[in-house]
């Protein structure tokens, strides 16, 4: 099994996400950069990435004010996606269609809620049981990244008992530490989303690539040779 990310990973929206997060918290009355919140909130479920910014940069633990942040940026986001095109990430849909033929499973996963992650698929028209296998969202878990649950319940999902058995894949410093606390035997950064090449090396993942294809050799080195 494959575990992929999806935005800045396998699915190409732009950023619309995180500049939207990075909107909605400003307009609560803040002047944080793009890199401020990319820095710590990429790959987290987006409450917590809320929370986690304004605990670092402005010192703050407001359960109201992160809710009324969290509702704004739901009501923004939703506005975006309808007019913002989403798009497979580049090779996205080859590389799917080749794990398959190795008879490994596809699943995404994603610090976003449900309905964010199926308005996501929807717009750019995979399906389950053709482009990928299974969906793991923030709100099927307790514990979201770096919490290694929704692995878990992948693994669950599929009868899946050894996480020698599982890759993961992610643009972001937390997913890579989610697949290293679900003990995956491969963990790997991709340079196409939330964070540079240098901060995902300091997460300390078994590769780092810049493109999806590249990590066809890696899996079939892990899993077939």
């Amino acid at each position: 099994m494959v575990v992929f990310d999806m935005a800045g990973t396998t699915v190409n929206e732009n950023m619309v996400v995180y500049k939207t997060l990075h909107k909605a918290i400003n307009e609560a009355g803040f002047e944080f950069t793009m890199e401020q919140v990319l820095s710590v909130g990429a790959g987290k479920e987006k409450k917590d990435a809320i929370k986690s910014i304004l605990r670092v940069y402005a010192q703050k633990e407001e359960t109201k004010l992160t809710d009324s942040i969290y509702q704004n940026f739901i009501l923004l986001l939703e506005k975006a996606y309808n007019t913002q095109d989403i798009l497979p990430q580049d090779n996205a849909e080859e590389l799917f269609r080749a794990l398959k033929q190795r008879n490994i499973l596809v699943v995404l996963n994603t610090g976003y809620n449900e309905k964010t992650a199926q308005s996501l698929i929807k717009k750019i028209g995979w399906k389950k049981g053709a482009e990928f296998d299974g969906l793991v969202t923030a709100t099927d878990v307790k514990k979201s990244r770096p919490c290694p649950d929704m692995i878990w319940l992948a693994m669950k999902l599929f009868g899946i008992n050894d996480a020698h058995e599982v890759v993961k894949v992610g643009d972001s410093i937390i997913d890579i530490e989610e697949g290293i606390n679900a003990g995956c035997i491969l963990n790997v950064g991709i340079t196409t989303g939330a964070h540079t090449l240098q901060q995902l090396r300091s997460a300390k993942p078994d590769y780092v690539i810049n493109n999806l294809l590249d990590l066809l050799p890696l899996i079939d080195k892990a899993f077939f040779c």
